[in-house]
């Protein structure tokens, strides 16, 4: 019987792991950077949890959750966002009464969302998000796009649409759902099913639809930013005040409304086209939430939060050309003909705790062999160990990239690769003063040109 991958469901290894963890790292320093403390949380969760945080309104609660009844007949859900379990986790922990405020928290992990499966999209993936919870203040939505703006550039995102709306506050929202009810309920009759369903639970989830025809009709509905109370309208105007002096682009987007009921107030997406306009949509996206909190047992503090899916941010980069190439591997041992196998394990082990990533062919005592592994291995050096070799005490090191090679005696081995590393440290360190420099005297030539003109 052959065993595949379940549908939506997919392997992650070698090569496309390796980049996960460098796009995975790159997200968690610039959290340490931003004083986020990371949050592990479990996979699954009382169904509850997600039906009163995330709404049952949403697609999330209504089509997508994976919930299954357990041995001891309770109700459980496979976690299909974070926010709640982050909130949920604050509160059981008390952090929320017993720490400085607001608490910042960061994330990584699978989630699980039975929708259809296609291109970048799954039914389990991974998210990294971050939350800010305990604070009312606007620059705290304004701390969170910024962390989301600086995460996309530091991976190499340039061509970046920051895309913001309000929502506003819970007065602001009951008199523009009846203004929405109103509208739609002319139009509801020539519009999908599930736009006919929303309607009754949450007619904000219509501007979200992506039918083609009902998109039409979404073009004349009223907009939120006319039913706004004086509050709801200063603190938007605040926000985009706020990311003006940052040097922070955006385009106000009078549609934009996220896909979880418990949003209010500020909601953004992140949306990227590639060097070859390629348009990839929302690469990543978040709001502000002011009753989530309490609604999951706590008390009355806001919060905002932002989250990207890995797989995407993956995809878009290899089709960029942007990912990490796997590093080299320092040092590759070569044991030829009838050598001390046990004694060369030994010196593996030596090179591998002075911190250098080593392998070894223990599979073949054919130079041949050793060579080509080497080479696939993509290794930088490669050590010959051979019978005359280890009774003299003296290896050939050789570097696979220049062919050049030299003798090492066995307790320099370490020295010898300290130094060679620190060679081209020093080479590129002076490569990039005179990259340095020389850019200062294109500017500067730069400069004079404007002058002139």
């Amino acid at each position: 019987m052959d065993y595949n991958v379940l549908k939506g469901t997919h392997d992650i290894i070698d090569e496309e792991a390796y980049n996960y963890s460098y796009i995975e790292e790159i997200l968690t320093n610039i959290a340490w950077l931003y004083d986020f403390k990371e949050y592990r949380v479990p996979v699954i969760e009382k169904s509850e949890l997600y039906q009163r945080s995330v709404g049952e309104g949403s697609d999330i609660v209504r089509k997508e959750m994976y919930t299954f009844e357990d041995k001891g007949n309770r109700l459980i859900t496979l976690r299909p966002e974070f926010t709640a379990g982050i909130i949920r986790s604050m509160i059981n922990s008390k952090f929320l009464v017993t720490r400085d405020l607001p608490l910042k928290a960061f994330y990584c992990g699978p989630v699980f969302r039975y929708e259809r499966p296609q291109l970048g999209r799954y039914r389990q993936f991974n998210q990294f998000g971050i939350e800010i919870v305990g604070s009312n203040s606007y620059l705290r939505d304004v701390e969170c796009i910024a962390f989301g703006y600086t995460a996309l550039k530091m991976l190499g995102f340039k061509n970046l649409e920051l895309r913001i709306n309000t929502l506003g506050d819970k007065f602001s929202r009951e008199n523009y759902k009846k203004a929405l009810v109103n509208y739609f309920s002319k139009h509801i009759n020539e519009m999908c099913n599930d736009c006919k369903e929303r309607l009754k639970l949450n007619p904000l989830r219509i501007l979200d639809c992506k039918v083609l025809d009902d998109q039409e009709i979404i073009k004349g509905a009223p907009l939120m930013k006319n039913y706004l109370t004086l509050d709801s309208k200063t603190r938007f105007e605040n926000v985009l005040e706020a990311l003006d002096i940052m040097g922070i682009p955006y385009i106000e987007d009078d549609t934009l409304v996220r896909g979880l009921d418990y949003y209010s107030d500020t909601v953004f997406e992140f949306h990227y086209t590639s060097k070859n306009g390629n348009n990839y949509g929302a690469i990543g996206a978040g709001g502000h939430y002011s009753d989530l909190v309490k609604e999951l047992g706590g008390p009355v503090l806001s919060g905002v939060g932002l989250s990207f899916g890995i797989e995407r941010l993956y995809n878009i980069l290899k089709d960029d050309n942007k990912l990490q190439k796997k590093d080299k591997i320092d040092l590759y041992i070569a044991p030829i003909g009838n050598v001390d196998i046990n004694y060369i394990m030994s010196i593996v082990f030596d090179v591998r705790n002075n911190g250098y990533s080593c392998e070894i062919n223990l599979e073949s005592k054919s130079i041949t062999s050793s060579i080509k592994k080497a080479v696939r291995a993509n290794s930088k050096y490669l050590l010959i160990i051979g019978e005359d070799e280890m009774k003299d005490g003296i290896y050939t090191l050789k570097n696979l990239e220049t062919q050049e090679q030299l003798d090492v005696y066995e307790p320099d081995l370490i020295k010898v690769l300290d130094a060679l590393y620190q060679e081209e440290e020093d080479k590129y360190c002076d490569l990039t003063e005179s990259i340095n420099e020389l850019k200062d005297e294109e500017d500067e030539e730069d400069e004079e040109e404007i002058e002139k003109e």
